[in-house]
């Protein structure tokens, strides 16, 4: 079969799923009570960062993954940035992270004045491969007083951020084991996985943090939005003080005892969220009936597609196509996107990136595969109805 007959299933099978026209990579879905919330908060004059939505989104956030707490953000970057502070990341640390991720991450990390590590992920969940960690600690780290620190720079290795790639879990369970023995936290950018569970424990609740994001291309939206996730209590009341410029509880006094951040979300925003929340559910079980789909065709040409690992459960938010070349990636991104169905590649890896070139990686073998051969597929909840 040729490429351009691949094309032409591929594209078949979207247009069966999401009708005729433009055909977003993702888009929100409201159907539910979104405009009746949104109107109620306003009614109310409680618009900002003070509200009932605010603690109603949080504790429902925190009853379906199973955190102790859960502090809601104006979006996903800052609820990462609140935890590495929270975590002691500082001035001239090296952090663990991914180069195949959203350059939010690394943003955050330098936010706090440190560099990020890149690692290697897994071919098989595109996340962060413990094998690269522990190889990489076990040549270079070095445990001394007051922390574990990189033989070759000097500098403390003072956390681990993982990322769910696309939804799909990643060994989380086996980082965090590998980093505790060198008593480095990890937290957990789960901003793709709301819905996605590793061995039945939700995304995002293995590490010290972990964290969501609600952005308007997210499972469920809150327009701008993100949350913290933790299971200590001590560190979700120093999250909810940070985050909300430190400020002092007072009748009238404007008193802060720190350097805090104004990241808390708007009433508004949540509203917009305890309705989407209501409707979780169904988005999830219609995003894995496309993905269903979606492998069904893949399996007849051929084609790999990223699923979770055996006993992992993803939300599917963005299906991905692993093809054979950069050059058939970008012949069917091209082609696509000039059919008005909206493809993407993966992110450029972070090392490609100017501000990050000069970053240690440790030769990326499978990012680099992956990075040219990856599509994202339309991966939207359908308007209409769909049939497995």
């Amino acid at each position: 079969m040729s490429n351009h007959q691949v094309f032409e299933r591929i594209l078949s099978e979207v247009r069966a799923i999401y009708g005729d026209g433009l055909v977003p990579l993702h888009r929100p879905t409201f159907s539910g009570n979104e405009k009746r919330y949104l109107t109620d908060c306003i009614d109310s004059n409680f618009v900002s960062s003070v509200g009932e939505r605010v603690t109603e989104f949080e504790n429902r956030i925190a009853e379906y993954a199973g955190a102790g707490f859960a502090i809601a953000t104006v979006n996903g970057t800052a609820a990462l940035h609140a935890a590495l502070q929270l975590a002691g990341v500082k001035q001239d640390d090296e952090v663990i992270t991914q180069a195949l991720t959203f350059v939010a991450g690394c943003n955050a990390i330098r936010y706090c004045g440190a560099e990020p590590v890149f690692l290697d992920v897994s071919l098989d969940t595109f996340s962060l491969s413990p094998d690269a960690v522990k190889q990489f600690l076990e040549t270079r780290a070095e445990v001394r007083p007051g922390g574990t620190y990189n033989r070759k720079t000097g500098r403390r290795l003072a956390a681990c951020v993982p990322m769910h790639t696309f939804g799909i879990p990643g060994r989380i369970d086996e980082i965090v084991k590998i980093c505790r023995d060198y008593s480095i936290p990890v937290i957990e950018d789960a901003a793709e996985s709301l819905g996605s569970y590793r061995a039945g424990q939700h995304t995002g609740t293995f590490g010290m943090f972990g964290t969501l994001s609600f952005n308007g291309n997210k499972v469920i939206t809150t327009g701008g939005g993100g949350m913290l996730l933790t299971n200590d209590r001590y560190l979700a009341e120093k999250a909810r003080h940070i985050t909300t410029t430190a400020k002092v509880p007072h009748g009238y006094e404007f008193v802060h005892d720190e350097v805090g951040y104004n990241y808390r979300m708007p009433n508004l925003n949540a509203a917009l969220g305890c309705a989407q929340m209501e409707q979780l559910q169904g988005m999830l079980d219609t995003k894995a009936t496309v993905a269903a789909r979606y492998q069904s065709m893949a399996a007849t040409l051929g084609l790999q597609l990223a699923a979770p690992l055996e006993g992992d459960t993803s939300n599917f938010w963005l299906n991905a196509v692993v093809l054979s070349s950069i050059a058939e990636r970008d012949e069917l991104l091209e082609y696509s996107n000039s059919h008005n169905i909206m493809m993407r590649p993966v992110w450029r890896l972070m090392p490609h990136l100017t501000m990050y070139a000069r970053c240690y990686q440790d030769g990326l073998r499978n990012s680099l595969w992956l990075e040219e051969r990856i599509v994202n597929l339309p991966s939207s909840v359908p308007e209409t109805p769909l049939r497995a």
